[in-house]
């Protein structure tokens, strides 16, 4: 089993943030962690690399909440995955958001991009299935 190297969570929530990153580090279950605070700055960090693709600075696994202020997780995913296969890396994306709503959820898994739709709050067994067995 192989560590992940590098995750991002794209997310505005910072009791959450932290949680994940707490979990994360006490598992040992990645090397870094990437935290953007909405999708904007996100995506302004996608389209740079664009420029200046050095592949370990690309995430294997995004974390995506859907109700963030400026640019939201839908506005990231549709610009996102127009870039997404300039990168030259699979990354493995799955929307965490609180929305229980039916719309969402089936949306989310219209879109190719996206592996998995998660409600929060994520459990540390979430967490650990997803890091130790990213390609399933």
């Amino acid at each position: 089993m192989s560590q992940i190297g590098l995750a991002c969570i794209i997310d505005d929530d910072n009791m959450y943030v932290n949680l994940v990153k707490r979990i994360v580090e006490a598992k040992k279950l990645c090397k870094n962690l990437m935290i953007f605070q909405n999708g904007m700055e996100a995506l302004e960090y996608f389209e740079a690399l664009l420029n200046n693709l050095e592949k370990k600075c690309i995430p294997e696994i995004i974390f995506l909440d859907l109700n963030m202020p400026i640019m939201d997780g839908w506005e990231f995913l549709e610009n996102f995955t127009k870039i997404e296969n300039k990168l030259g890396k699979t990354i493995t994306l799955y929307i965490v958001s609180s929305s229980i709503n039916p719309v969402d959820i089936e949306r989310a898994k219209q879109s190719n991009t996206v592996k998995d739709y998660l409600i929060k709050p994520v459990t540390i067994h979430d967490l650990e299935s997803i890091f130790l067995n990213p390609a399933s």
